[in-house]
């Protein structure tokens, strides 16, 4: 029998790790498994040393057991999984045929969106790729999705693209007319289809949460319409519902999200360029126009659609003829410059340049200005956080070349989910 003079605190600290218990009892001291200890304090115990399941268990036949500590319930489970980083989600495959399910299912999307959990992520396809790449938030990893199964006219055709949910959704032209091909997340595997109420290409579209639209652009052959029509997405039931119609025909327009509204600006149509702006009122499910809101900027011939970005419930715009990054004043319906970007919009007459808003940022990808020092011809991507009173935007390079993708961009799209 062994005395050890120890507070009551200490006794407490000796329900510690059996890993140092056994270090300590086998090599520092003379006590044995089986021995009685009697901690000594104002109401003295005893404790029997005894050995710990592991080691009795080398000394048996019996093969060793799993430590019998209480499982997670699966709420609390899928609670913890939602919040594990989305870019090693395909690691829960591994993990066993629950964590699976809660994937492929896209369950755990779904608790992510309850509990208002989200990540941004940005998916790109670059020149000379055939294949779509995801990139993180900060552009440090990377990964090739899988081969998009399309016919053999799909790639070389003139291609939009928009993220609504867990869903990338990409239209293009194949063989038998327009299709849109679906990149759903959860089982990271390419679907066709929804087709659009009404087929289009060279359209505007933008996000809200989980609804996606999608306005004007041309119909396929043989006249070419251009249209005023709109449709909305769900990617819950995968469905494309008719919207009312816009106050004007127009291809080549961009979209946008802001004040709770869909806002369709630029492009043109048989009447040539249009200055105007228009939105869609879902409380009143009606389109309102706005006049002259491009006054100062019109698309021109063979120029991009308008390179556009919310963030913050701001409008951004960069300017393709002069590089220059502007905001749009919603009171007096006027534009503000902001200073140059870092990327030449000018190159290409504002083709191959992804303008996006990533969170509280503004994104721009393309080739790097002529007063930035950057080598070769990869793309260079760039953030900032905009301010509309700020003298000067300070941008933050995110890439530095070791992506080694074209610098023309052909498609980007940004994914928060």
């Amino acid at each position: 029998m062994l005395d050890l003079n120890r507070t009551e605190s200490d006794e407490e600290k000796m329900n510690l790790d059996h890993h140092h218990a056994n270090y300590d009892l086998d090599e520092k001291s003379n006590l044995r498994y089986g021995d009685w200890v009697t901690f000594k304090s104002h109401s003295s115990k005893k404790v029997r040393i005894s050995r710990p399941e592991s080691s009795r268990a080398e000394n048996s036949s019996r093969e060793p057991q799993d430590a019998d500590y209480p499982s997670l319930n699966y709420q609390v489970e899928s609670l913890i999984l939602a919040r594990f980083p989305r870019w090693e989600y395909w690691k829960l495959c591994l993990v066993n045929k629950r964590c699976s399910m809660l994937l492929k299912s896209g369950e755990i999307f779904e608790i992510r969106k309850e509990i208002g959990f989200k990540e941004p992520s940005v998916f790109m396809l670059a020149s000379g790729e055939t294949n779509w790449w995801a990139f993180d938030r900060e552009f440090k990893s990377r990964r090739k999705l899988p081969d998009l199964p399309s016919d053999e006219c799909f790639p070389f055709s003139d291609k939009e693209s928009l993220c609504v949910g867990a869903h990338l959704l990409v239209s293009g032209r194949e063989i038998d007319g327009l299709v849109i091909w679906r990149f759903e997340l959860a089982t990271n595997s390419w679907h066709k289809g929804p087709s659009m109420v009404n087929p289009r290409c060279l359209f505007a579209s933008a996000t809200c949460g989980t609804t996606a639209f999608v306005a004007g652009g041309v119909g396929i052959m043989p006249n070419n319409e251009v249209y005023d029509t709109a449709e909305r997405y769900n990617p819950d039931s995968r469905l494309w519902d008719p919207l009312p119609r816009m106050k004007r025909k127009r291809k080549l327009c961009s979209g946008c999200y802001m004040d709770n509204k869909f806002y369709v600006i630029g492009g043109r149509n048989e009447n040539g360029e249009l200055t105007c702006g228009e939105f869609f009122d879902e409380a009143k499910n009606k389109w309102e126009l706005i006049p002259d809101m491009l006054k100062d900027d019109p698309v021109q011939d063979y120029h991009s659609p308008p390179l556009l970005a919310v963030v913050n419930n701001e409008l951004y715009s960069l300017e393709a003829s002069s590089n220059q990054l502007k905001v749009y004043l919603k009171k007096t319906n006027t534009w503000k410059q902001l200073g140059p970007v870092p990327v030449r919009a000018d190159s290409n007459r504002g083709w191959g340049i992804a303008f996006k808003s990533l969170g509280n940022e503004l994104l721009v990808i393309g080739a790097a200005s002529s007063s930035v020092s950057y080598s070769g011809n990869s793309m260079a991507i760039y953030t900032c956080c905009p301010d509309p009173e700020a003298m000067e935007l300070q941008w933050k390079p995110l890439d530095s070349g070791r992506n080694r993708l074209s610098s023309f961009i052909l498609n980007c799209s940004v994914m928060v989910a």
